[in-house]
C-alpha cells in the first residue's frame, strides 16, 4: 500500500510541477522531473525538522518549490507566484524568505560544501542531525565537490548525505562526452566514502536507505548515486537533452499531463 501511496505522490507532485514550468512558460522541466523522486524519498519523508536539505542543482528549483508547498512550508498562493516579478520563488532559490531553503543555489558546487560546513558545525556541536545535498551529476566536474568532500572524509563526517542525480545528461550532453562519469560509485569509495547505488525512482528503496544509512556511524559520509531518467514520466522528455531547457507549447503540456496521469495510474480527477 505504501509504494502505491507513493507513486501516487510523485504523479500528483510532477502534475504540480509541471503546472508551474507552463504557467512560467519556462524550461529545466526534464532536470526536475529527474531528481522529484529523490526529493520525495528524502526531503518530504526523511528529513527532520532539526535536519537541513540543500537543493544545489538549483536549476531543478519547481521541483523544490512543489515539494516544499506539499510539506506546507510554501503556500498555494505563494506557489502562483513562481517565476514572476517581486516573487520569492524564482527560477533557482533565494535564501532567507522560506525556512526550507536556507541558502541560494544554481551556481553549480556550492551545494555540497555548504552542507559540508553544515554538518561539521552538527558534529562540533554533538547534534545528532543529517545534513542532505542533492546534487547533480554534471555538477560532479566542479573542483569544489572534491576539495568537499576530501575534507568530509578527513573530519569524518558520517552524518553528511550526498545524494547525486546521475541522469547521465548535463548542459551541452552527455555527461560521459563532457569530463567522463565523474558520478561513478568508484570514485568516492576511494576517496573514503560510504557509497551506495540506488533506482532513483524507487521511492520506497530511497527512503529505506536512508533509513539504514541513518544507523551507521562509522566516520565516513554517505554518497548516494542514485541512477535517474531526464523527463522521468514524461514520454517526449525522457533522455532527451534538450528538455533541459526548452518550455512546453499547449499541445505539449496536455501530453505530458496525459503521461504523468497514465503513467502514475492516477485518477480522472487529476486530469487539469
Amino acid at each position: 500500500m505504501l509504494e502505491t501511496e507513493l507513486k501516487q505522490l510523485a504523479g500528483e507532485l510532477r502534475l504540480k510541477t509541471l503546472e508551474l514550468y507552463k504557467m512560467a512558460n519556462a524550461g529545466h522541466i526534464g532536470c526536475s522531473m529527474s531528481c522529484l523522486d529523490l526529493m520525495i524519498g528524502s526531503l518530504v519523508k526523511q528529513k527532520r525538522d532539526s535536519e537541513v536539505f540543500i537543493l544545489s542543482k538549483g536549476h531543478a528549483a519547481a521541483a523544490l518549490y512543489t515539494c516544499l508547498n506539499h510539506l506546507g512550508e510554501i503556500s498555494d498562493d505563494t506557489l502562483q507566484t513562481f517565476y514572476k516579478n517581486d516573487t520569492t520563488l524564482p527560477a533557482h532559490p533565494a535564501p532567507n524568505k522560506h525556512t526550507g531553503i536556507p541558502f541560494a543555489t544554481g551556481s553549480l558546487g556550492h551545494g555540497l560544501p555548504i552542507a559540508t560546513g553544515i554538518a561539521k558545525a552538527n558534529q562540533l556541536s554533538g547534534e545528532d542531525a543529517l545534513t542532505f545535498v542533492l546534487m547533480s551529476d554534471g555538477e560532479t566536474n566542479e573542483g569544489t565537490t572534491w576539495e568537499a568532500l576530501h575534507f568530509a572524509v578527513n573530519n569524518q563526517l558520517d552524518q553528511l548525505v550526498v545524494l547525486i542525480d546521475r541522469n547521465r545528461l548535463q548542459g551541452f550532453g552527455h555527461t560521459q562526452d563532457i569530463l567522463g562519469d565523474s558520478a561513478d560509485p568508484r570514485k568516492y569509495e576511494v576517496l573514503g566514502a560510504d557509497v551506495v547505488e540506488i533506482d532513483g525512482h524507487d521511492i520506497a528503496g530511497i527512503i529505506q536507505t536512508i533509513e539504514q544509512l541513518r544507523t551507521q556511524r562509522n566516520g565516513k559520509p554517505k554518497v548516494v548515486v542514485a541512477n535517474t531518467i531526464k523527463g522521468k514520466g514524461i514520454s517526449y522528455m525522457e533522455n532527451r537533452m534538450e528538455w533541459h531547457y526548452l518550455p512546453m507549447s499547449a499541445d505539449l503540456y496536455a501530453q505530458a499531463q496525459k503521461d504523468v496521469i497514465e503513467a502514475y495510474q492516477l485518477s480522472v480527477e487529476h486530469d487539469l
